[in-house]
């Protein structure tokens, strides 16, 4: 029997994707969990495996298409239908109803005789349109749904499910955006783009499609900007010391495959932060007006690749020494610049580190990756004159910038948090002391 193979659900908020290659092709046999496709999504490179198995009779799609959820990919014959359908061509005629008298049945031409028309079935009622859930009663709806229609500032409620039980989908909260009826919600629309002029007037142009990691940090940043009441707090650590230690102690974490960078220590510090300070390791849920502690500590870094910045999430790094995290961060830092990162590589975040000490900059205002409430940024650090003890000392300063969501961060807290990071920095030993 033949089976249509669609695109499935790739990832929360995740609709289309760009096809890097086609592993199959007409007339391949494929076994079931087989990889067909391999896609580019916004942030990663995946494959995507198909449901069944059976021969491949129609590809549908090709390499470097843009395809959507619910696309059609592959035609397939199901294995074993062939089988079964020459088996019962093999199989042993039944034997046939006793017939009617001779003098019942007139006699007609066999070439003359029309097919016998099927039994007309039922018609089927049409199911009813869906309709938005009554004032009062809760959509159902899984809370990926709830939180893309809340970005695209869309209550729930007033959305008409087609799932299920009245269930709302991503496809329905499109339908109703597209529909034009959306609601004013908690997320402000980001204001419309206006039109270019005409560049090719004064000179040569030239137009480059963006990359699928371009695009998705454009609607990030659009949907981040106008959205989240920003303040960003800066200061400076001393890492005199720091650095010291990290050039006696480097060797250990070499031998164990890793680079004890400073990127690696920053995040036990922040790791141990975000223990003493938890509205830091949270989320604003405005739709039901609570805010969500997360009991992990995850947290991303950017790094920078030959696609665009990408921010791969180390998972419970409160659990994990420095040497481990140096070992892990090198690992998964080659995976971002590889193009080897899965889609779980890319989730559940609790805070962003963002080092461009290894560029330079004196400074910079890192953007929140909502919905996180918080980001650290992590400039070159400088050799400065510091007064201590009555006369001036050079000392290794390193530039931060805290930049926090607003609604859930007061100024006071911004700067206390990152008054302790910078102290951590300094004086490793309060790690030991307080965890």
């Amino acid at each position: 029997m033949s089976f249509e193979f669609k695109l499935p659900e790739l990832g929360e908020n995740i609709a289309t994707a760009t096809i890097v290659g086609v592993l199959v092709s007409v007339g391949d046999q494929i076994k079931p969990g087989q990889a067909v496709l391999e896609l580019e999504t916004d942030k990663a490179v995946l494959e995507v495996p198909s449901d069944v198995g059976g021969t491949v009779t129609a590809v549908h799609v090709k390499s470097g298409q843009e395809i959507g959820i619910g696309q059609l990919l592959l035609t397939l014959e199901e294995a074993g239908a062939a089988e079964a359908a020459a088996t019962s061509q093999a199989a042993p005629a039944q034997p046939a109803a006793p017939a009617a008298p001779a003098a019942e049945t007139p006699v007609v031409a066999a070439s003359a005789a029309p097919a016998a028309a099927p039994a007309p079935e039922p018609v089927q009622p049409a199911p009813p349109a869906p309709e938005p859930a009554a004032p009062g009663e809760a959509a159902a709806a899984a809370p990926s749904v709830r939180r893309f229609a809340r970005e695209l500032g869309v209550e729930v409620a007033d959305v008409a499910g087609s799932g299920p039980s009245g269930r709302v989908t991503m496809d329905d909260v499109k339908a109703h955006v597209r529909a034009g009826a959306a609601k004013s919600g908690p997320r402000a629309a980001a204001p419309a783009a206006a039109p270019l002029p005409d560049f090719s007037k004064w000179g040569p142009v030239q137009r480059e499609k963006m990359s699928n990691v371009r695009r998705a940090t454009a609607r990030n940043m659009g949907q981040s900007w106008p959205t989240i009441p920003m303040v960003t707090q800066f200061d400076k650590a001393d890492i005199s010391e720091l650095e010291q230690l990290r050039a006696q102690f480097g060797k250990r974490a070499e031998a164990a495959g890793g680079k004890l960078t400073p990127t690696a220590i920053i995040l036990k510090v922040v790791a141990a932060a975000l223990k003493r300070f938890p509205q830091f390791n949270a989320s604003i849920d405005m739709a039901s007006e609570e805010i969500v502690y997360k009991q992990y500590v995850h947290i991303g870094v950017a790094v920078d690749t030959d696609r665009g910045l990408l921010v791969p999430v180390l998972r419970d790094v409160d659990q994990k020494n420095v040497i481990q995290l140096s070992v892990e961060l090198g690992q998964i830092a080659q995976k971002a610049r590889d193009r080897k990162l899965g889609l779980e590589d890319m989730q559940g975040g609790c805070f962003t580190i963002s080092n461009l000490g290894g560029i330079g900059g004196t400074g910079f205002t890192p953007l929140v990756n909502g919905p996180e409430v918080a980001i650290l940024g992590v400039s070159r650090g400088s050799t400065e004159p510091v007064f201590i003890d009555g006369q001036f000392q050079p000392r290794l300063m390193m530039p931060l910038s805290l930049t926090y969501d607003h609604r859930l961060i007061d100024g006071a807290d911004g700067a206390r948090f990152l008054r302790w990071v910078c102290e951590a920095l300094e004086k490793p030993f309060l790690l030991m002391l307080e965890g």
